[in-house]
């Protein structure tokens, strides 16, 4: 099997589950030694008090044929994210790509509350969580990261540009979060690009989370059963999809042409071939737009 990252180090942050899981395992498969951060753990939960850890995300990132090391990292604390970074220099000497995929917000937002009404201490947050992560992160991490060229920063999000620039996503905190890490990705973009580096925003598809399949009560085996509650989630993908976007952009020597971009798990399958685990290549934000967005009835045909 072809492992173009083979001898690349890679950090992502946000790792436990979704698609920091999913971008580990396929950088992971691609070769790269794959450090895994988060707050939950064999020992110890984060308020998510869910099942997956670190720990089986790096398991996973070495049975997929590269090396996982698991890194229990509170990344709002700088003094954690700086002891990660100084362990990935003192171990490896290099950092390759850096994904901020951290997020933990799904249990803070009100989707129907205008920010009058929505719980203040929980918008506020979801803000630090899903921004001030990435910015702590990336303070820390991007000086390692630029000292060979070729470097890699993925911003993790929900939505690409053109999409949240003309729709409201739910709830003043999430609409915020997530645009705000779309323009990180177009700012890191100007900051990075003239050193050798490359920064993109990227989005997956609906994915099919661990906590997605649980709120549908299905499974990954059996995940089409949710169509009859939820029609359009025809068009969903699993966590691989966008971990196959992201080890496509690592190994891309010409990957520099799409600095500062939004780019999409689906439009990129257009751009580099890679298919999801079942082998088709589902588009799920041109589907948004022109089957769910405009009252079509559910229908993937040409779109996966």
């Amino acid at each position: 099997m072809s492992q173009p990252l083979k001898g690349k180090v890679a950090l992502v942050a946000g790792a436990t589950r979704g698609a920091g899981r999913g971008i580990a395992v396929e950088l992971g498969a691609a070769g790269a030694t794959v450090y895994a951060t988060g707050r939950s753990t064999r020992d110890q939960r984060s308020e998510y008090d869910r099942p997956e850890t670190i720990e089986d995300t790096a398991d996973l990132v070495t049975e997929a044929g590269g090396t996982g090391i698991a890194v229990p990292t509170d990344h709002l604390v700088p003094a954690q994210v700086r002891a990660l970074v100084d362990r990935i220099a003192d171990e490896q000497g290099r950092l390759d790509v850096l994904v901020n995929n951290i997020w933990g917000g799904e249990k803070l937002f009100e989707w129907e509350s205008p920010v009058w009404e929505h719980d203040l201490d929980n918008g506020l947050r979801l803000l630090r969580l899903a921004v001030e992560t990435h910015a702590v992160t990336s303070h820390h991490a991007l000086p390692l990261l630029l000292r060979n060229p070729g470097g890699l920063v993925v911003e993790v999000t929900d939505g690409t540009a053109e999409y949240n620039g003309t729709n409201y996503r739910a709830t003043f905190f999430y609409d915020l979060a997530k645009t705000s890490v779309l323009r990180m990705g177009f700012a890191l973009g100007q900051e990075l690009g003239p050193r050798g580096a490359t920064a993109v925003a990227l989005t997956p598809g609906w994915l099919r989370s661990e906590m997605m399949l649980e709120h549908y009560g299905v499974r990954e085996d059996n995940w089409r059963e949710a169509l009859d509650q939820v029609p359009h989630f025809a068009i969903s993908e699993t966590p691989r999809y966008v971990g196959r976007a992201v080890a496509a952009l690592a190994a891309d020597p010409d990957v520099s042409r799409f600095n500062g971009q939004s780019l999409s798990s689906g439009g990129l399958a257009q751009v580099y071939g890679y298919t999801d685990l079942d082998g088709s290549r589902p588009d799920a934000w041109r589907y948004v737009v022109e089957v769910q967005d405009a009252g079509k009835p559910a229908d993937t045909t040409g779109y996966r």
